[in-house]
Parts: C-alpha cells; structure tokens; sequence
C-alpha cells in the first residue's frame, strides 16, 4: 500500500515501511508452508506496481497471476483490515504482463544463440575448458562466414558444420577435436530436449519492456509461468543466467535512485539453489552484488533462509521472515540462525518469535532512511488488493491476447541464419555431387556398355567358333557313329550266323543225346525188367519154401507134398 511515497507492507505496534529508494538493496521473504509468504509476495509486488516501480515475477506454483485481478473485501478481509486501523482500502488489481518461455500462459520468452554468447552457454552446459575453447571457435567462424546464430538448429548445424570442416579451420582458429564436437552436441541435444529449441529464437525478448509503466504511471508486473519450466532445471538456469546477464550487461551505472528501475522476485528460490549449476551460482552471487548499481532490486522467497547461499543471503538487506516450525534439532538451528540475523528488538525474543507467528504474522526489518536494518518489527501484513487467488483463466487469457506486446513476440521469425544457409550449401553441394556423380555414372555406364558390345561381339565369335566346331564333332562324330554301326551290324550278322551254327550244332547233339539216353532209358528199363521178373520168382520161391516148411509142420509130410506140388503148379 502506497502512503506518502512510501511502501507500507505491515503495521504492529506502528506501521513498517518498505522505502522505494532503498528497495533496490535486495529482499528476503521466508517462511514455512501456508505462512503467508505469497500473499507478502503480492503485497509488495502491488505496492511497487502502484509507485511505479516494474516488477518481474518467477512463478512457480501458478498461484500470482491474481495480482492482475481486482480483490474482494470479504468479510474476513474487512475484520484484518480494521484490526489494522484500515478502512479506506482500494481494491485494484495490476497492470500485468503474462510471460511463459513456452508460449503456452503467456507471451513468449525468447533469446538468440548469439545474445546467450559461448561464454554464458559453455559455463550453462557444464561444458570443460577445452570444450568450450571449441565452442568459442565455433561462433568465431560463424562470425567470420557472417552465419548468424539464432537458434539452437543453427547452434547445432554450425557445430557439426565445424566438426566436420576440423582440418581445414585448425591451423586458423586452433585445434578442434572431435571428441569436444561431440561432447558439444550431446550437451545441445539435452538442452534441446528441455526446452531450449524454443527458448532460442526470435522475436528475441527486449529487456526494457519489463521496465515500463502503464499509463497511469504503474509499473507492470511482468509474471512469468515456471509451472512447466521449473520441471527442466536445465532450462530454468538457462533462462535466469541469461535475464541476469542480460540485465547486469544492458543497463547503465545510475547510483542510487528514488526508485528501482525494476525488481525481481524469485518465489520458490530453494528450487533455483539446490540443484542449480555452478556457473548460475556464479553468475547469481555476482548479480546481486552488482546490480544494485543498475537500479535493480532482486527479492528470494522461500521456506528458509538457510536455502539461500551465504554470499547471496548477505546481500538481502530488506527481510520479511513469516514462521517457521522447529520439529528437528536442524530446524531448530535454522531458526537461531534466522533470528540472529535481524536486530535485536528488547520487546520480545526474536527466536521464540518465530515459532510463534500466526498466519499473516511476520517478523520484518527493512532499511530505515540512513540505510542501516531497522530494529526488528513484529507486524501482520497488509493484504494485497488484487485477488489472493489466481487470476480466471478467461481473464488471464483476455489480458494476454490485448497485450500491446502481443503482435510483437507471438509470431515465432525464422529468417535466413546459419541452419538455412549451411543447409542450403550443403544441399548445392550434395547436388553438385549427385550432377558429378550421374556424370561418372554416366560415363561409366558408356564405358561398361563398350565393354558390353565388344564382350559380347568375342561371345559371339567364340560361339560361332564354338558351334563350327561343334557341328565338326558332330559330323566325324556321325560318321564315326556310321562306321561302328556298320561294323556292329557285321558283328551282329556273324554273331547271329555263328549263333544259328552254334544251336543247330547244339540242336544235333542233343537230338544226338536224347536218342542215346532214350537207348540207355529202355535198355536200363529192359534189365530193370528181367531183374523185377527174377526178383518176383524169388519172392515166389522164398513164399513157397515158406508155406511148405509150415505145412508140413502143421500136417505132415503127404500133405506137405501135395500142397507142394499145387504151387508148383501156380
């Protein structure tokens, strides 16, 4: 809230001013969860907007967009403001600027390669000494070959355009390896995949529109979307070390100022610490050191103040510390450490404090007017004006496509740089190379069909050599096959005859031997006859002798011979 050109932020047992001119000495907002630390967020935020003071706000959770929306006095709002001893409250919100690096919540936030520079990139990508000794030849002979490098395509193509060109550069520029090329290009291909093919480019961001005002005189409060960004580290640091870069490199020594040309507020600012390269540590202690000579005012917001590194939290001069709970003996050091931090106020213990703050409470030491930390204050805070609640999407949306600055960064130019022109030579010389080779092609194809013709004119005089010979073989062939017809026809004819000599002389022999045998048959049967014949008259004998022996055995000797000589007779 805007009183008498000063900024009240809180009132205890009097009111606690933040002063405009001293605002530029950096700040401090810590607390637990659900403390009150977004709303003191918006509170300042809308107090510098309404003194004319731009602001620059990293949105991490999505929750400020409501500073562009008017709030409402509810009746829990109205009862706080009374307790404060306020009853004319101005509910407005702010002139805002919504940004996203996506170009999804807001206009897009874009950067040239060249702008970022090899310096900034190499120290961005982790890249080592000798890696980023190649990187800066790299943009030397982009520079050279007046190549611009707009975006990451351009930064990639001139990189494998200057791998791939290494002998030819080394003794102009120095040695270029190609295992620094392609260390370069895994770490661009891993900034690509985060984001950075959208982030570099242009329209390229102008830094001075963050620092207008609108027509009432307000500042902007220009929120920047890190819903999405915050998720690639990566891209997150790329674009803080290239804004603060930008910021210390652009604008000019002023001293002190009755007001700060722009202040930034980082919400969530342990996210950007904790896992943040060393080059963005760097870069970040070296910005908050100097740019207060800028006119510039850089505020951290986070949970403890323990996140913020020691060389950075030295430099916060403006505090504003909400509750913080004490369950573990670290979180009970912390809470020493941050209550040794401010000066000691004799009316109440500054550690106890802490662990007993309510909702909205804090405890507060800004810069009194000599520049030395006032006294620590135990103040409730003065909600904003705008919404504590995120902006309507309907109306964030509205805000967004009626910006002034709309037609100015929403078109995405791709004009002719380095990717383009390397492509276009690349593909002039592919094509030169495919005309020379359809050329050789052709030529070789004319000598193979030379080869072709007099290969197969030999063929065929082979073949016709062959098939001379051929039907020669074939004819002594034939004529020999005649001959030994002939004479196997003379053999057979002889054989035949001497055949027919042979069975006929064959026929007479056994004729010849069938007549003898049938002689040898019969007169074999003839004696095989008489000796059958003379074999029966022994068998009569012998049957005879036989009978008379019993006979006359059985009836004497007269009847024996009477049968005897009855068989004789038989």
């Amino acid at each position: 809230m805007l009183v008498d050109g000063k900024l009240q932020i809180a009132k205890g047992t009097e009111p606690v001013y933040l002063l405009p001119r001293l605002a530029n000495r950096h700040g401090l907002i810590a607390g637990a969860t659900g403390t009150g630390k977004t709303v003191t967020l918006k509170t300042i935020a809308q107090s510098m907007s309404d003194a004319g003071i731009p602001v620059f706000l990293a949105d991490i959770k999505g929750d400020v967009s409501g500073v562009a929306v008017s709030g409402e006095a509810t009746e829990k709002l109205v009862v706080r403001l009374a307790g404060l001893g306020i009853t004319d409250y101005d509910f407005h919100g702010c002139p805002t600027r919504f940004w996203d690096v996506f170009g999804e919540q807001g206009l897009p936030v874009r950067t040239t390669i060249t702008e970022m520079g090899p310096v900034l990139l190499a120290r961005l990508l982790g890249l080592s000494e000798v890696q980023e000794g190649v990187l800066n030849i790299v943009f030397h002979i982009a520079d050279d070959n007046n190549l611009l490098l707009l975006d990451l395509k351009d930064l990639r193509t001139m990189v494998n355009y200057v791998g791939e060109h290494a002998k030819e550069y080394t003794l102009s520029y120095g040695q270029i390896s190609t295992q620094s090329i392609g260390a370069i290009q895994r770490a661009l291909l891993q900034l690509h995949d985060a984001g950075g093919d959208v982030f570099f480019g242009e329209p390229a961001l102008d830094i001075n529109d963050w620092l207008k005002c609108d027509a009432d005189g307000k500042g902007f409060i220009n929120v920047l979307d890190c819903v999405r960004l915050s998720q690639s580290p990566l891209m997150y640091s790329t674009f803080l070390l290239w804004m603060l870069s930008e910021l210390y490199e652009q604008l000019p020594e002023v001293g002190d100022l009755d007001q700060p040309k722009i202040c930034f507020f980082f919400d969530e600012a342990h996210m950007l610490f904790s896992d943040a390269p060393r080059a963005l540590l760097d870069k970040i202690v070296q910005i908050v050191k100097l740019i207060r000579s800028k006119g510039v005012g850089v505020y951290f917001i986070t949970q403890n103040p323990a996140d913020i590194p020691d060389p950075v939290l030295a430099q916060l001069s403006n505090k504003v510390q909400h509750a913080l709970r004490a369950y573990t003996p670290a979180e009970q050091k912390a809470i020493r450490a941050a209550a040794e931090s401010f000066r000691v106020n004799p009316d109440f213990d500054t550690e106890t404090a802490i662990t007993e703050l309510a909702t909205g409470e804090a405890l507060i030491s800004f810069l009194q007017e000599d520049g030395t930390p006032s006294v620590v204050q135990r103040a409730m805070v003065i909600a904003p004006t705008c919404s504590m609640d995120k902006a309507p999407d309907d109306a964030k949306s509205y805000i967004i496509q009626n910006d002034a600055l709309h037609s100015k960064y929403d078109v995405t130019i791709d004009r002719e740089s380095a990717y383009e022109i390397l492509n276009a030579t690349a593909i002039a010389a592919a094509e030169a190379a495919e005309q020379a080779r359809r050329l050789e092609e052709e030529a070789k194809q004319r000598l193979e069909a030379e080869k072709e013709a007099e290969r197969q004119r030999l063929a065929e005089e082979k073949e016709a050599e062959r098939i001379a010979r051929e039907e020669e073989r074939q004819r002594i062939a034939a004529e020999k096959e005649a001959e030994r017809q002939r004479i196997a026809e003379e053999r057979e004819a002889e054989r035949q005859r001497k055949e027919e000599e042979r069975q006929r002389i064959a026929a007479e022999k056994e004729a010849e031997r069938q007549r003898i045998a049938a002689e040898k048959e019969a007169e074999k049967q003839r004696i095989a006859a008489e000796k059958k014949a003379e074999q029966e008259a022994r068998e009569k004998r012998k049957f005879i002798d036989a009978a008379l022996t019993s006979a006359s055995r059985a009836v004497g000797s007269g009847a024996a011979r009477g049968i005897l000589g009855l068989l004789k007779k038989l």
